[in-house]
């Protein structure tokens, strides 16, 4: 079935033409004549039966169409360019779409990336931010990091690491103590994480008290947002040491109370089963739990 697409070169001129509201700026930027431009927006206009500018001896305008046809055009040039551009560096080189968690994409998996990098030089890793899972079917991800319980429909799941969150704060809401008692931290603001909404719950009942509060307080979704508000004495957050050793390393941020958060809830890799045979994918597997064990050792020993 022919598709109802218009020409690939109107919608250039016709995203130049609507960035810039001038036919003659889109022309210059694209090195064609001004009467060619118009012709194409005008063929474009045609083919869509739409007006898309407001022409008068002033220059051009969009209309509120296309303003709306512009945004959308530019965005899917702008993928178009992006693949493009990734088929024209990958030149036989394998690449892997990994969606990740933004907090231990960047605080755990980045720095040790380059380790897989030196072992599988022909592979390319792109990472990109998701919190929640998706539809793979969807997507253009190979495969997925996340925290929850390991059931992905359609997926693999390869457990990694476990949680085990604490109360960390900023110094200056110890006022001068070491630790704090459970009690003492329901007092305080209670920094919430959008995605694990019931954490302080969970946590106050692991230490036998009912905290009628414990489900208030700021909503952040990220952990590195929480460990800023921490930083800022805005509250008390609950996050895995792991994520935040540099900032308990310099004193930025403290432990308030050393009672761990067990859950079992994970971080997992998940491929989905369609790609369960890729031989890229099952390098990057065996690597990355390998590099989750040889982490559990070193907090253990």
């Amino acid at each position: 079935m022919r598709r109802k697409i218009p020409s690939t070169t109107a919608l250039v001129c016709f995203e130049a033409a609507a960035r810039h509201e001038s036919f003659t700026k889109a022309a210059q930027e694209l090195s064609l004549t001004q009467g060619a431009v118009c012709r194409q927006i005008g063929s474009l206009e045609g083919f869509l039966n739409v007006e898309l500018f407001r022409r008068s001896h002033r220059g051009v305008k969009l209309t509120e169409a296309g303003l709306s046809y512009s945004r959308q055009v530019a965005a899917q040039l702008d993928a178009v360019e992006r693949d493009t551009l990734s088929v024209m560096r990958q030149q036989g080189a394998s690449v892997i779409e990994l969606a990740v968690v933004p907090t231990f994409g960047t605080q755990w998996l980045l720095p040790r990336l380059m380790d897989f990098q030196q072992r599988q030089p022909d592979v390319t890793v792109n990472l990109t931010n998701r919190t929640r899972p998706f539809l793979f079917a969807d997507t253009s991800f190979d495969a997925a990091i996340y925290f929850g319980d390991g059931d992905w429909s359609g997926t693999r799941s390869h457990r990694l690491m476990g949680e085990n969150p604490v109360p960390v704060c900023s110094p200056a809401l110890l006022g001068g103590r070491q630790t704090l008692q459970a009690h003492d931290i329901a007092q305080l603001p209670l920094l919430q994480q959008s995605t694990r909404p019931y954490a302080w719950r969970q946590w106050f009942s692991s230490v036998g008290i009912s905290v009628a509060t414990d489900m208030t307080g700021p909503r952040l979704e990220l952990f590195s947002m929480l460990a800023q508000a921490a930083m800022h004495a805005m509250g008390v957050a609950l996050i895995p040491p792991f994520l935040i050793q540099r900032e308990l390393g310099e004193g930025r941020l403290v432990v308030a109370n050393r009672h761990v958060l067990r859950s079992d809830r994970a971080y997992y890799l998940m491929i989905p089963e369609r790609k369960v045979e890729s031989t890229t994918l099952d390098a990057f597997r065996e690597w990355l739990v390998a590099q989750a064990a040889n982490f559990a050792d070193t907090k253990e020993s």
